[in-house]
């Protein structure tokens, strides 16, 4: 499912990105340009942010 419509970017890439160290929106949008078009995505992406920062703090 795609999370920026604006830049073809989808779910799958942005957990990619949040796999390989990305743990903000910005860092995010520096790797992939998520979030720098019309703004819709970016509830959606820092829903996931927070949800993978979460995860990782309870596993550590």
């Amino acid at each position: 499912m795609f999370v920026c419509i604006c830049r073809a970017v989808t779910e799958d890439e942005v957990h990619e990105h949040c796999d390989s160290g990305a743990r903000t929106v910005d860092a995010i949008s520096d790797k992939c340009g998520a979030g720098e078009g019309c703004g819709t995505c970016l509830e959606r992406l820092h829903a996931i942010v927070a949800e993978r920062n979460a995860t990782a703090s309870t596993a550590a």
